[in-house]
């Protein structure tokens, strides 16, 4: 019985490993998360760093310079998470927990313009390999749409490798 048992909970262990490490369960969470708050929504603007943007909404609760859904995202699944919302033809990030050279939440810096950026701008989603302000991770990315399906903002979780 003891031998099952442990054999059991390894089982469970690397199983539990092997899906943390999976950018598409974390940014599912995200999502689900986000989603669980309200529908989005664009109104208003608010300062990310340095710019002003248009403050996103999950329902009642604004995202920008919260930090509390990314967070809890990095503390059950350990990726990096962020909020981007969409400002003209680029996307800036309100909530983050990915951090700059300086260690300081990246906040106001835009999505490179890469394979993510080409995808989330069709509204479509993206999946693989991409550089987070200087560091490779294996990433996500997922477009957030408003009421009528335009592309406000996006979601991206990634871990690094």
């Amino acid at each position: 019985m003891t031998k099952t048992f442990a054999a059991a909970v390894l089982l469970i262990a690397a199983t539990t490993a092997h899906a943390a490490n999976d950018p598409k369960e974390a940014i599912a969470a995200l999502d689900a998360r986000l989603a669980k708050i309200g529908a989005p929504k664009l109104e208003g603007t608010e300062k990310a760093g340095d710019k002003t943007v248009g403050a996103i909404f999950f329902g009642a609760r604004k995202i920008n310079n919260n930090y509390d859904v990314v967070d809890e995202i990095k503390k059950t699944t350990g990726a990096s998470a962020t909020v981007f919302v969409k400002d003209g033809d680029e996307f800036i990030r309100v909530s983050t927990n990915v951090l700059t050279p300086e260690g300081k939440r990246g906040v106001g810096t835009p999505l490179a313009r890469a394979k993510a950026y080409e995808a989330v701008s069709k509204g479509d989603k993206y999946c693989g390999q991409v550089d987070v302000l200087g560091t490779p991770f294996d990433a996500c990315y997922h477009p957030i749409k408003d009421a009528g399906g335009k592309v406000i903002g996006l979601t991206y979780v990634g871990y690094k490798k």
